[in-house]
């Protein structure tokens, strides 16, 4: 079985794009899905320890026990969790990233941003840029 997880938004109209999207771009059968409302914002913000570690716990889980071979956050149009415009959230998935990073150099960590559309898109790499 091949596994990969998912830093996603609780909206149930990201859920099946995203899922979709990583079976393609992973390659894999199944998708470990985490779920937080707004987690890019979660993960940047830094501001609730208590979840952080939650979110981080379960990676964890799937890393080790499925093998997880990429990891996924995600962003998207009309978040309630984070109520802000593209490039700000764009800006969370970017410091996610690197948090993530932090934890699990071994494996791919992308960011996603799924649009107006409900279409799922990989964000470039901007990271190190980013972090300039």
């Amino acid at each position: 079985m091949s596994f990969c997880t998912a830093i996603n938004c609780m909206d149930g109209r990201v859920q099946i794009p995203v899922i979709d999207f990583l079976k393609k771009r992973f390659n894999v059968k199944f998708v470990d899905v985490i779920s937080e409302p707004g987690p890019n914002k979660i993960l940047c913000e830094k501001a609730n320890l208590t979840l952080i570690n939650s979110i981080l716990d379960r990676v964890k889980i799937s890393v080790e026990k499925h093998q997880s071979v990429g990891l996924a956050i995600t962003g998207h149009f009309d978040c309630a969790g984070n109520p802000t415009n593209f490039e700000k959230q764009r800006e969370h998935i970017f410091e996610s990233i690197k948090l993530l990073r932090q934890h699990y150099a071994e494996i791919p960590i992308i960011g996603l941003w799924v649009d107006e559309n409900w279409k799922v898109h990989e964000l470039p790499d901007l990271t190190v840029e980013h972090a300039k």
